[in-house]
Order: C-alpha cells, then structure tokens, then sequence
C-alpha cells in the first residue's frame, strides 16, 4: 500500500495498518524504532541488575524503565483500540508477550526483584522478522517441529533409560563412598551421578575410594556412550521429515499423496503430476 492509499483511509484504520503492518514506510518506521526502544530497555534492565552501576544512577534508571513501561503500556492500548478483533489481539501470542512486557513493572512496586522480569521484552524482539522480511523463512521450522514431534516418544525412552541409569549409579556410589566422603545422602549422590553421566564435572563432589573411582569410571564411559543418541535420533527424523516433504507430489487425478522426488508422473494412474509448462520450466 502506498502512502497515498494510506492517507486517505480513517484515521483508526490507518493507524491499525501502520501498528501491525509493515507493507508501507510508516509501519516499517514504526517496527524498527519499536525494536530499538525495545532493545534499549532491555540494556537499561541488565544495567539495573550491577549493584555498583544501580546505586550510582538508581534514579536514572527508575525514570528510563518508567519511560519505557509508558510507551508499552500506550502502545499494548493503542493495538487493542484498533484491531477489528481486541479479543484476538489479546490472546495471540504477540498480545500475550505485549502484555507481560508491561506487567512486571507495576508488579515491581509490590515485589522489587519482578523488576527483572521484564527481560521477557526480548521475545518481542521476534517482530524484527517482520521488519526484514524473513518471515517466509520461519516456515523452514516446520521441519523441526515435525522431526521433535516423531521423535518425542523415543527420547522419552531415552530420558527414562537416563533417569534409572543415574538412580542407579547414584545408589550405589552413596553405599559404597557414604556421608563422610561428601555423599551425604542418596539425592546428592544422583546429583553427582547426574553431572558426571553429562560430562559436566563441576569437582564439587569426587570419590575417595578405589572402588569409588571404580564406579565412577564406569558412569563417565556410559556418558560417552550415550552423550550422543538423543542427537541422533533428532537428526534421523529431521531428515525423514525432509525427505517426507520433497516426497509431497498430489495427484491431480488419483489424489495419491507422496511420489518420488522427481516424478513426473503418477505411480498410480500414470497422470501428469504438473502442468505441461510447470515440466518444460524443470527441464
């Protein structure tokens, strides 16, 4: 939409347009100078979060946070003032998102540290892919959402077979090292069973006896040799997904669903699967 058409719509309609649209200079303007303003706030939150750099300028950062949560605050009211559907708006993910940048801050004057909630405003910065266009790229997630999908239930398995691996192992190095070996309890030995199955190690808590080393060798040998199933199982079926989808030929005539990558003819009936110009174009 040019400016012109845009000008000569209401001035309710026009400002819908500009909010939520960037198909004209005004709405683009108005997502960019949206994300900067967000952007800048969040710098301001993390700032407020450095005790010397607070008591220093307190005060000025109280006034920019309050700054912002008006400006949020006006923009969140001015969406719902002019969307044909407030009711939409509201319960859209973006609305949810516009919604909680704005609450922490009023929650703040009765619990000080939800203050720091408002780094939620980062998911706001999602808009930026309206701004530059990317948004045709984001169905390119389609693909991992399927692969997560098909392999949900095998990394169930997977986790579970983790899960009683670790109990396991964390039972049996607090018998054999016990509470005077820093295993104070069985919960405590998991955790240990927990950070070293995962290659973590952070050191705080280490076996002392020969057989306590013993059993811990072997839990680290498992880590390795587990580390990396759950990876490949989200991998197979990323790939599977994606062969799936260059498989989705319909055809026009049987309704069969998938042929092969480079059909041209239905496997069923014999039909062409494209048009004439669409086959001379892929030759």
């Amino acid at each position: 939409m040019n400016n012109d058409a845009l000008n000569n719509l209401p001035w309710r309609e026009r400002l819908y347009i500009i909010i939520f649209f960037t198909d004209t200079r005004a709405g683009k303007r108005f997502d960019t100078w949206l994300l900067v303003i967000i952007l800048a706030s969040l710098v301001v939150v993390m700032l407020d979060s450095i005790s010397s750099f607070n008591e220093r300028h307190a005060l000025l950062l109280s006034n920019l946070e309050w700054g912002f949560t008006t400006i949020f605050a006006v923009e969140y009211a001015l969406r719902i003032y002019t969307h044909p559907q407030p009711r939409k708006y509201i319960f859209s993910f973006y609305g949810t998102v516009d919604l909680l940048s704005v609450l922490p801050a009023f929650a703040a004057l009765l619990l000080p540290d939800a203050q720091y909630l408002l780094v939620v405003r980062v998911i706001r910065m999602l808009r930026i892919f309206r701004v530059l266009k990317l948004t045709p790229y984001l169905s390119q997630a389609n693909y991992l959402l399927v692969a997560l999908q098909g392999s949900r239930q095998k990394i169930i398995v997977f986790l579970l077979s983790v899960t009683t691996l670790v109990i396991i192992y964390g039972t049996l190095m607090y018998v054999v090292e016990g509470p005077e070996n820093g295993f104070s309890s069985i919960p405590m030995s998991i955790y240990w069973a927990v950070v070293t199955l995962t290659t973590v190690g952070f050191g705080d808590i280490f076996p002392h006896t020969s057989l306590g080393k013993a059993l811990a060798t072997l839990v680290m040998i498992t880590g390795y040799s587990i580390i990396a199933v759950p990876t490949g199982i989200f991998t197979a079926e990323l790939a599977n997904a994606m062969r799936q989808d260059s498989l989705q030929h319909n055809c026009p005539t049987c309704d069969k669903l998938t042929h092969e990558a480079n059909a041209a003819f239905c496997s069923r009936c014999g039909s062409p699967l494209f048009e004439r110009r669409e086959l001379e174009s892929q030759d």
